[in-house]
């Protein structure tokens, strides 16, 4: 393990357990000009992550859901202190701290720290995935058909003219689940699951999750198979998968 890696994955842990003081407490909520919530507990943790990056790497960029940044620098640390700030607000534990750098706009270290699990999910580029301390792979299910597929939510799916296809694939597969995106693409990369489909999304959501999956050997693209960090629409989409079901999973949205 590198030196960035070990740093990242005491960062995420360190900025992930804080937020359990907020959770399960009744904590409220403000709606961001997106709609999306965001807590106390989000702030505080993008904090302490910035403030252990400025203290071991002083000069880096830094890119956050709640801090911002300078999208246009291309080696940064990506941060999401909550991904899934509606699970998190409703007590369900399936949300998620992420953090990655990138070199040149492509991840090469992440890690996905979900607090109420203590479940540590992560990869170096060249490396593999591992899944607190265990080296893990992608299913190896060669079809849709007895698949589980995980999707970030109906009603995204609607709004972005996904639904039909969704609908399809759900009538092909053993079952359909919407839990939160990156818990489900932890799954992808753990083999528990076998896609993974979020039709909207952030740089901060799909940065660590990309690294994850595919050093675990799996897949990931935008809807039209195109490379995920390529905008679509003016906003980012991923679909991740075990790399099997890859393309006939994507059939559906055609």
């Amino acid at each position: 393990m590198s030196p960035r890696l070990a740093f990242t994955l005491q960062a995420a842990y360190e900025a992930g357990r804080s937020t359990l003081a907020h959770f399960h407490v009744g904590v409220t909520y403000q709606s961001k000009q997106d709609a999306s919530p965001v807590t106390v507990a989000d702030l505080h943790a993008e904090q302490l992550i910035r403030r252990a990056i400025e203290a071991q790497y002083p000069r880096e960029a830094m890119v956050g859901e709640e801090g911002g940044g300078d999208h246009a620098v291309a080696d940064r640390w990506i941060i999401d202190p909550i991904d899934g700030t509606k699970s998190f607000v409703a007590g369900v534990p399936l949300y998620g701290t992420l953090l990655s750098y990138e070199v040149d706009y492509k991840p090469v270290v992440a890690a996905v720290y979900f607090p109420a699990l203590d479940e540590m999910v992560y990869a170096e580029l060249g490396s593999g995935t591992f899944w607190n301390g265990r080296p893990v792979r992608v299913s190896s299910r060669p079809a849709v058909e007895g698949s589980i597929l995980c999707s970030g939510g109906h009603k995204s799916h609607v709004t972005y003219g996904r639904a039909d296809g969704l609908n399809r694939a759900a009538a092909t597969a053993l079952a359909t689940r919407t839990w939160s995106d990156a818990y489900g693409h932890a799954l992808v990369a753990t083999g528990r699951a076998d896609a993974m489909m979020d039709p909207v999304v952030a740089r901060w959501d799909i940065s660590a999750p990309r690294l994850i999956v595919e050093e675990a050997g799996g897949k990931c693209t935008r809807y039209d198979g195109g490379d995920p960090f390529v905008l679509a629409h003016q906003e980012y989409e991923l679909v991740s998968s075990n790399g099997l079901i890859h393309e006939e999973l994507l059939g559906f949205f055609r």
